[in-house]
């Protein structure tokens, strides 16, 4: 472990100084250009970094994922830098916490996000559940890369200190929007998160895709799939402009019309071992990846 942390810790100091120039010259460009990328040009000399996090033999347990989640990519396409602030929201099971941790340990900052327990969604003990896991987090992530608690931090987005806001590069946002919208919180969680990001701050959403055509009654977020325009849609009115899409994370074996939602495809597998053959071959979701930019 105290090897694979060396090893990373030596080779961001040959990857990071590139990195800031090449994000201060990112800076120096105007918003009507900026509002022109694509989404894929930025952070490509960070790829070496994630590829190196990636190949953790911590993660040995849970690599098996890799291939559907696509986390060197993703985070790519995001433009998590190594020295950056980063926010996760919802961690749950802390898959991307992990990798987040291992990648950002060094020289960057990882915060767990979690929802605000006072929002009505949630009843008392579910309330207690969020605060204990949030208060777990940097212990949690600690742990699992070797380095200090102190190195992570966690926060309830009711209860997020006055000092974090307008302190995060990124946040990202994996397959957790259609429990925003189903539980009628996506407003004021994103509303939080906004006034967490600095100024032209980004955030990258990972979302279980519906067709374009699926009607509001299979695509509100109760099957666990929303239309990508109206993510697109909804993250506008609630003052991001739209950066870049991709395919990263596209499956399109995926129908995304089943009767149990997208929980009838692994990792969940809803109906057991109904079908199990079928549905492993068809693989997890198919997912829409977004970037946002925080606009003025």
């Amino acid at each position: 472990m105290r090897r694979a942390l060396l090893t990373l810790s030596s080779l961001l100091g040959l990857v990071v100084a590139p990195l800031c120039a090449q994000a201060a010259g990112k800076e120096a460009v105007g918003r009507e250009t900026v509002r022109k990328e694509t989404g894929a040009e930025a952070c490509k000399g960070c790829e070496a970094l994630l590829e190196l996090a990636a190949a953790s033999p911590l993660r040995k347990d849970d690599r098996a994922r890799d291939a559907a989640r696509h986390p060197v990519e993703t985070l790519s396409f995001f433009r998590v830098g190594p020295q950056m602030k980063v926010g996760e929201y919802a961690p749950g099971g802390e898959w991307y916490s992990r990798f987040l941790g291992l990648y950002l340990g060094q020289q960057g900052h990882l915060v767990g996000l979690y929802f605000d327990p006072t929002s009505g969604a949630f009843k008392p003990e579910r309330q207690d559940g969020i605060r204990k896991a949030a208060a777990q987090y940097p212990a949690d992530v600690a742990r699992f890369t070797g380095l200090p608690a102190d190195k992570f931090a966690a926060y309830t987005l009711d209860v997020v200190p006055e000092a974090e806001k307008g302190t995060f590069d990124v946040i990202v946002i994996p397959r957790m929007m259609h429990n925003l919208l189903n539980w009628n919180i996506a407003d004021s969680e994103i509303k939080a998160m906004r006034g967490l990001l600095k100024p032209g701050g980004l955030v990258g959403i990972e979302q279980h895709r519906a067709r374009p055509d699926a009607p509001y009654s299979y695509s509100d977020g109760s099957k666990g799939y929303l239309r990508e325009a109206d993510v697109i849609r909804f993250m506008e009115v609630n003052g991001f402009d739209l950066v870049g899409q991709s395919e990263i994370s596209a499956n399109p074996k995926d129908t995304a019309n089943w009767p149990d939602g997208v929980w009838t495809l692994p990792p969940t597998l809803a109906l057991k071992e109904q079908d199990k053959a079928k549905y492993l071959a068809i693989g997890e979701s198919d997912r829409m990846t977004l970037l946002f930019r925080k606009r003025d």
